[in-house]
C-alpha cells in the first residue's frame, strides 16, 4: 500500500496507522509514543530533556497559538523524538512570542504530524499502553506500510535504554544565589530543567551543575550543603554508576533531594526495584497525596518508570539505610510518588514541583530543601 507523497503517516508498533499532514521537519523518526494531557505549556514539554526518545502526542486539540519564546524554554533545544497534534494554529498571537512553533521544530529537525484524530489515538494508547511508533513524511511516507511497521518494531525499546549522557551537560557550570545566601547545592545533571535551577537560586542557593558522569568525590569537592539529582529520560536500571555515586553521598551524610529520575535513583540506591509502567504518568493534572500534610496536590508528571516498594507506609531500606517512608502516592493508581528517609537526610519526589507551566501546588518542596540544608548547617556548626 502506497501513501500519497504530500501526506504523513503515524505507524504504531501494533500495526495501527494514522494518516495526517507533515508538521515541522520532513523525514522519519522513531520513539516511544506517549500522550501529554496539558492544556497549556507545550513549549515547556518540548524543551524538557525528560522527553528525549519519545514521540509526544498532545491531547489538547489546538497547539501553537502562543508561539515560542526564549524565556520559557527549559533547555537549549527541543528534545522530543517526534510531535503529534490535531490542529496547528494558523497564526501566532501573543505579545511574548518570538517565532512560531513550526519554526523551532524545523530548526531542531523534529519530525511531526498533524490533522489526525488525536482523540482516537489517545484512547487507543490508553487501552493498549505506550508502545514504539514512527512518524514518516515526504519520501519515507511512500514506503509500503508493512516495511514501516517492520522499521518501528526493529527500533530500540525504552526499557533498558540509557539516555543520561545524551541530555546531560558536557561541562560544569554555576548559578549564583539571589538575595541572602542559604547554602550550596551540587547538582548531577541527568536532564535538568532551567526552572529547577531558578527555584533554587530564588531561595538563596548557589548551585553548581555537574555532568551525569561525575563521581561522588567530584560532587563533594565543592563542600555542598546538599546534593541534587535531576529529572531525566531513560530506564533507571541502566544508571548503575549514578546509583553507586548516590550511595556514597548518602553514606557521607550529605543531604539529598531528587526529582523524577532522581527519585527513581534514590529508590534504587536504597535497595528497591524500579519497573516500567504500562501507561506512564504525563501531563499537568495528576492527583498526589502528601502523607506528611494530608494534602492532595495537583501535579505535573512525565515518567514511564516507577519505584516498587512492597509493604506499608514505612519500610526498611534493603540496602541498609534505615527506615524509609513512602511519603507521596498517586491517587489514581497508588504508584509511589515520593520517598523520605527517616534516619538520613534524603528525600525525593517522582513528579515535578518545578513545573514552569504549572500547577505549582508542590513548589513548597524546594522550601523543604532549604530547611534540610539549614538543619545540616546547624548540625555541622555544633
Amino acid at each position: 500500500m502506497a501513501i500519497p507523497t504530500k501526506s504523513a503517516i503515524l505507524v504504531l508498533e501494533d500495526g495501527k496507522t494514522f494518516l495526517g499532514v507533515p508538521f515541522g521537519a520532513i523525514g522519519s523518526t522513531l520513539g516511544e509514543i506517549v500522550f501529554a494531557t496539558g492544556m497549556s505549556g507545550y513549549q515547556e514539554t518540548l524543551t524538557d530533556p525528560s522527553y528525549a526518545g519519545q514521540i509526544v502526542l498532545q491531547t489538547a486539540p489546538h497547539i501553537g497559538n502562543t508561539g515560542m519564546n526564549d524565556r520559557d524554554e527549559e533547555s537549549d533545544k527541543i528534545w522530543v523524538s517526534g510531535y503529534i497534534v490535531r490542529d496547528v494554529s494558523r497564526i501566532v498571537s501573543n505579545f511574548r512570542s518570538e517565532r512560531s512553533l513550526e519554526t523551532d521544530l524545523k530548526r531542531d529537525s523534529v519530525v511531526g504530524i498533524s490533522n489526525l484524530d488525536t482523540r482516537a489515538l489517545t484512547l487507543h494508547l490508553r487501552d493498549i499502553g505506550v508502545m514504539r511508533a514512527g512518524i514518516f513524511s515526504g519520501a519515507d511516507a511512500n514506503e509500503p506500510i508493512e516495511h514501516l511497521v517492520e522499521r518501528v518494531r526493529a527500533s530500540e525499546q525504552m526499557k533498558g535504554k540509557s539516555l543520561s549522557a545524551l541530555v546531560s551537560t558536557s561541562s560544569r557550570y554555576k548559578a549564583e544565589h539571589k538575595g541572602v545566601k542559604t547554602g550550596t547545592v551540587a547538582i548531577l545533571d541527568l536532564g535538568i530543567k532551567r526552572s529547577t535551577i531558578e527555584n533554587m537560586v530564588e531561595r538563596g542557593l548557589d548551585v553548581e551543575v555537574f555532568p551525569a558522569t561525575a563521581s561522588a568525590s567530584e560532587l563533594l569537592s565543592i563542600y555542598p550543603d546538599a546534593v541534587f539529582y535531576s529529572n531525566g529520560p531513560g530506564d533507571p536500571e541502566t544508571a548503575v554508576k549514578q546509583v553507586e555515586t548516590l550511595r556514597e553521598i548518602l553514606r557521607a551524610g550529605v543531604p539529598y533531594f531528587g526529582i523524577c529520575f532522581g527519585n527513581q535513583l534514590l529508590g534504587r540506591a536504597l535497595g528497591f526495584e524500579t519497573y516500567k509502567l504500562a501507561f506512564g504518568h504525563r501531563g499537568i493534572n495528576q492527583p498526589v497525596l502528601d502523607r506528611k500534610t494530608g494534602r492532595v496536590e495537583v501535579t505535573a508528571h512525565n515518567h514511564g518508570f516507577a519505584v516498587r516498594v512492597d509493604g506499608g507506609e514505612y519500610v526498611d531500606s534493603p540496602a541498609g539505610f534505615g527506615k524509609v517512608r513512602v511519603s507521596h502516592i498517586c491517587l489514581n493508581d497508588n504508584v509511589v510518588e515520593g520517598l523520605e528517609c527517616q534516619d538520613i537526610p534524603a528525600y525525593s519526589v517522582q513528579y515535578h514541583p518545578e513545573a514552569a507551566a504549572g500547577p505549582h501546588d508542590a513548589n513548597y518542596l524546594f522550601d523543604r530543601l532549604v530547611d534540610m540544608i539549614t538543619e545540616y548547617q546547624e548540625k555541622k556548626a555544633k
